[in-house]
């Protein structure tokens, strides 16, 4: 497999697993979230509807409470969640700026919150009695995340499907130039190796490449007959010429 396809097939894996795991939370968070005081493995998570805590903690984040029913656990610094009034089902979540132990002979400890945005401390003070917990931590923007889900879940499965639809073509997209690639290198593989191949190949005339032909050892005329001597042509001429004197004599 070419290195494209496994760097996308890996992924698109992770993304398949995130997305799953997004949902299954979100199932949970769901289903845990009809009654306030439920809580998941001892935590609780809300959603952050103002700034007063930002930036630490902006609007559409979700933060985690680990459930403490002691306020010897709190300390100055803290990020609190709370429920600022008996009477009220909303929370809120500040920070900790005063810790009052025993509060006026009752054994019971006070905080003193404050909005890391707002300007002033909170003007009441929160009995531990009405404190939900401390936050450990926020994941940015999955409280509106989960908000949409609730409300507009009916998109949600389209929204994947596309999404799902659009990593295939991405996937065929890096498959096809991982193959014209290869196409190529291989074209240039057979020219190599034909070039190489003319190059070794033996002369069919006057033996092997590189060979010089051999000259006669005597020359021959035009007729392919081998020439005379020089001792043996001076005899025939002689000859010639005794012959001739004979007739001219005669």
């Amino acid at each position: 497999m070419p290195v494209g396809a496994k760097i996308f097939d890996i992924c698109f894996t992770v993304f398949v697993y995130l997305v799953a795991a997004a949902i299954l939370i979100g199932a949970i968070l769901f289903a845990f979230s009809t009654r306030p005081d439920k809580s998941i493995f001892g935590y609780r998570y809300y959603n952050v509807l103002t700034g007063s805590m930002s930036p630490v903690y902006n609007v559409g984040d979700m933060i985690f409470v680990k459930i403490s029913d002691k306020g010897s656990d709190i300390n100055v610094g803290d990020v609190i969640t709370f429920n600022p009034s008996l009477d009220s089902d909303a929370y809120l979540t500040h920070r900790v700026t005063e810790k009052i132990e025993n509060y006026e002979g009752t054994e019971k400890t006070c905080f003193r919150t404050k909005g890391d945005a707002n300007d002033s401390s909170d003007s009441f003070l929160i009995e531990e009695d009405r404190v939900v917990g401390k936050v450990t931590f926020g994941i940015p923007a999955l409280g509106s995340i989960v908000t949409f889900v609730k409300i507009r879940w009916y998109l949600i499965v389209p929204v994947i499907i596309m999404i799902l639809i659009f990593f295939k073509l991405l996937k065929k997209y890096f498959l096809m130039g991982e193959e014209d690639d290869e196409d190529d290198q291989n074209k240039e593989d057979e020219k190599s190796e034909a070039s190489e191949s003319i190059n070794t190949e033996p002369k069919e005339d006057g033996g092997a490449a590189g060979e010089d032909k051999a000259p006669d050892d005597e020359p021959k005329t035009e007729s392919g007959e081998e020439q005379p001597k020089d001792d043996e042509a001076e005899k025939a001429v002689e000859d010639k010429a005794e012959e001739t004197s004979d007739n001219s004599e005669a």
